[in-house]
């Protein structure tokens, strides 16, 4: 929970701004490598009429929301010091819904291009992607679910708010490292999968060296986005009109 104005320590936003700037531009950078590969070596997107190609969906939604939008969901209470809390915690909550979307988009898209694909059927849920990424997905959704009923629409009373702030801190980090892993694996899946034959992937073709590339801008980005979060200095201090959205809600 954040301290009170008296106890919170001296803020030190030395390198914040350009850390920030440098986060976002590999975040954006990650996004357009995605739909660079996907459109120009995956074939572009489609839907059920052509599953191979709904698969493409998968890996550019869950970039954009499982990794980019959840970054940004976990950083706006950082970016954004000045704003009163209430606005914040509707923003999170905003930004973390539509992740969910997207993210329910993507796992669609996955298991239709797996069902759906000819000759016969792919399995899921075999490998260690698949296992990693939806114990992601299901971490996510209940930190979601648990944040909204503590903080948001509180069910809760103030000591258990204050016991629960640092576990929510926690796991969400953990959940979007979990992302970041389930993706790299997802990578790697996909290159050992697609790449052989006349291109293999130890002969290192372009489409290779673009995965490895994207590989890099994930472990970058998630680098740099753990390690915003995690500062102290980096925190957004308490401010006087921070409880009045619980205010209102006791009345």
């Amino acid at each position: 929970m954040d301290q009170s104005p008296e106890a919170a320590p001296v803020q030190n936003l030395k390198n914040f701004n350009l850390l920030l700037y440098i986060t976002e531009a590999a975040g954006i950078l990650l996004i357009i490598l995605v739909g660079i590969w996907t459109i120009s070596y995956r074939g572009g997107f489609a839907w059920r009429s052509q599953p191979g190609l709904e698969f493409n969906w998968h890996p550019l939604l869950m970039t954009i929301g499982l990794v980019f939008l959840y970054a940004n969901g976990m950083l706006i209470y950082r970016t954004q010091r000045t704003v009163r809390k209430r606005r914040l915690k509707l923003v999170h909550s905003g930004i973390m819904i539509f992740t969910v979307l997207l993210t329910v988009i993507g796992l669609v898209a996955v298991f239709d291009s797996h069902n759906l694909a000819a000759p016969k059927p792919i399995p899921n849920m075999y490998s260690l992607h698949s296992w990693i990424g939806l114990a992601s997905v299901i971490l996510f959704c209940c930190q979601w679910l648990a944040g909204f009923l503590s903080f948001l629409y509180p069910v809760v009373q103030q000591s258990t708010r204050a016991a629960y702030m640092p576990i929510h801190v926690y796991f969400g980090t953990a959940g979007f490292v979990g992302t970041i892993a389930a993706c790299l694996m997802g990578l790697t899946e996909k290159a050992f999968s697609t790449l052989k034959d006349a291109t293999p992937y130890s002969d290192l073709p372009s489409e290779g060296v673009l995965i490895n590339v994207i590989g890099i801008a994930f472990v970058i980005f998630g680098g740099l986005v753990v390690y915003l979060v995690s500062q102290e200095a980096y925190r957004r201090h308490p401010q006087p009109e921070d409880d009045i959205l619980l205010e209102r809600r006791k009345n």
